[in-house]
């Protein structure tokens, strides 16, 4: 009997353990970026950013178990103001009936991360690249990770149908948008 009762606990504490290695972090916006490229004339390229972003990570021993990410489509910031305005319209965003993206992770290896990125009301697959900055304790004692997520999204795949011919060809907004997520998070 006391045999069995030994074998319980230490099994239950090796079982706490292997729990006790994975850490949940909340994304520290101040310390983050989730930006944005995409073509403009064909020419050159516009760069964006969103102000209002939050999320949740699961991190065990370098590998992603789980992530998740809201954005504020009202916070995007290209700094033009009237450029901003119009992602903000009916035209792109509708931040006024879509008020949010989403990202939910559903599976990931050492280098990708797949998930569904909800857009405009549409959801679509994702496959992102990964490159893992490290995790280390703060001068305050917290244990912080850092990570780069990147990839590219067809903008038209979620509804953000605007554009304009120009007359040498072409068009004005083009339709890859290239992502890159910038994150720093802290244990929580």
């Amino acid at each position: 009997m006391k045999q069995s009762f030994f074998a319980t606990v230490l099994c239950g504490l090796l079982m706490s353990a292997g729990v006790a290695s994975a850490s949940m972090y909340k994304v520290d916006p101040s310390h983050s970026n989730v930006g944005f490229k995409v073509k403009h004339m064909m020419i050159s390229t516009v760069t964006g950013k969103f102000g209002n972003f939050s999320g949740t990570y699961d991190l065990e021993k370098g590998q992603f178990k789980a992530l998740s990410g809201t954005i504020k489509t009202d916070s995007v910031d290209t700094g033009i103001a009237k450029r901003d305005d119009h992602l903000r319209s009916a035209d792109f965003f509708d931040a006024a009936n879509f008020g949010d993206i989403t990202f939910v992770m559903s599976s990931a290896t050492k280098t990708k991360m797949t998930g569904n990125l909800s857009i405009h009301g549409v959801t679509k697959k994702v496959v992102l690249a990964i490159d893992l900055g490290g995790v280390v304790q703060d001068p305050w004692g917290n244990q912080r990770s850092g990570f780069v997520l990147t990839g590219s999204v067809n903008r038209k795949d979620f509804g953000l149908n605007w554009n304009k011919a120009i007359e040498a060809g072409g068009v004005v907004v083009g339709d890859e948008v290239k992502l890159v997520v910038e994150i720093e998070g802290i244990e929580e």
